[in-house]
């Protein structure tokens, strides 16, 4: 890997920390030409403090360690984004990451389509919310469609309509999304039992 150590005059550069499992981007530090080796040879991210004007190894005092999974270099050899197993929060003020953000799997549209049946479910309001007026009817009826959505997902797979099978999983998924939120879960739940048995 060659860096470009020389680009900036106190030959440093910028190394994006990214958690290897939920892709949240943790923090920003900068690494001279030893902070990158030290942190290629323990696997412990390894910065050069520019207030403390030395090597320092993320973690040494709290315990909050960053474990290396991946190193890659930019397009102008210039920065670097690594990819990283933390071990407790990131930030020095005890939070996940450095933006005050909380490092948990995101889906994108999935986790917005959660966040949307939450928000449904809060309001609360039957007459104009499909959602809010499935969950008046409780959880036997939200398990009930669940039910009967995962049957028309197996008859239109058996069939040639690739759009009706589309459609149907859909149904089957936002159901499903439904049925978790009354159990009292999310998605990231049952990704996480899944993640166990991979192990």
């Amino acid at each position: 890997m060659n860096v470009d150590f020389n680009k900036n005059p106190d030959g440093l550069v910028p190394a994006i920390i990214q958690d290897d499992s939920t892709n949240k981007i943790l923090m920003l530090g900068y690494m001279n030409a030893d902070a990158l080796k030290k942190t290629i040879e323990t696997k412990l991210v390894t910065f050069f403090s520019r207030t403390k004007q030395r090597l320092w190894t993320k973690g040494e005092e709290s315990g909050n360690v960053l474990k290396l999974v991946d190193i890659k270099l930019d397009c102008d050899s210039d920065s670097l984004l690594i990819k990283v197993n933390p071990k407790g929060p990131t930030c020095h003020k005890g939070t996940d990451t450095c933006w005050n953000e909380t490092n948990t799997e995101t889906y994108g549209f999935i986790s917005n389509l959660e966040d949307t049946i939450e928000s449904r479910i809060k309001a609360g309001n039957s007459e104009k919310s499909y959602v809010a007026s499935l969950f008046e009817k409780g959880i036997n009826k939200i398990a009930q469609k669940v039910g009967e959505e995962a049957v028309e997902v197996v008859i239109e797979a058996k069939d040639d309509n690739d759009d009706l099978f589309l459609e149907e999983s859909a149904d089957l998924l936002f159901h499903y999304l439904m049925l978790l939120q009354a159990k009292g879960f999310k998605l990231n739940d049952v990704v996480e039992v899944l993640k166990k048995r991979n192990g």
